[in-house]
């Protein structure tokens, strides 16, 4: 009878072969920390960015509105008026024998960067002798300090 010799493991062969199946608890916890602090530091930073962009791509369409209504005014010697509002600038109005638009490209009036359209009004009230044109911006209501509009840009 042939006994053979088995070599008792010591404690760093019984140690590796259990590490060799997977992640300790503790390293997956330190990965989990990690990722919540990037996390923490990194969203609040492209959070304000969409803000701030929405607010000037409203800022941008507002300044494009403008000129469309300004050569409308050099075509028609007038303003659409409040009732016509800003569809008169793609739209051929039947009794305007000088239009000569689509004053706006793409062919449509664009809405602001919340989906509501642009408030547009003949006279205005900050711009007695024009318009005034404005987005209610973020908060999506008049007043409250967001307001993007066409008197108070340069």
């Amino acid at each position: 009878m042939r006994h053979s010799m088995v070599r008792p493991r010591s404690l760093a062969d019984t140690l590796a072969a259990q590490r060799s199946g997977g992640f300790t608890l503790i390293e997956l916890l330190l990965v989990l920390v990690i990722l919540a602090v990037l996390a923490v530091v990194v969203v609040p930073k492209f959070t304000g960015r969409s803000q701030q962009a929405k607010v000037t791509a409203a800022g941008t369409d507002i300044s494009n509105i403008s000129l469309a209504l300004d050569l409308f005014e050099i075509d028609c010697g007038r303003y659409p008026t409040t009732e016509e509002g800003l569809l008169l600038l793609i739209e051929e109005p039947g009794n305007q024998p000088d239009w000569k638009g689509p004053y706006l490209k793409r062919n449509h009036v664009p809405a602001d960067p919340w989906k509501k359209p642009y408030v547009y009004s003949v006279p205005g009230q900050h711009n007695q002798r024009g318009y005034d044109l404005y987005s209610y911006g973020p908060n999506m209501q008049d007043g409250g300090g967001d307001d993007i509009d066409n008197w108070s840009q340069p």
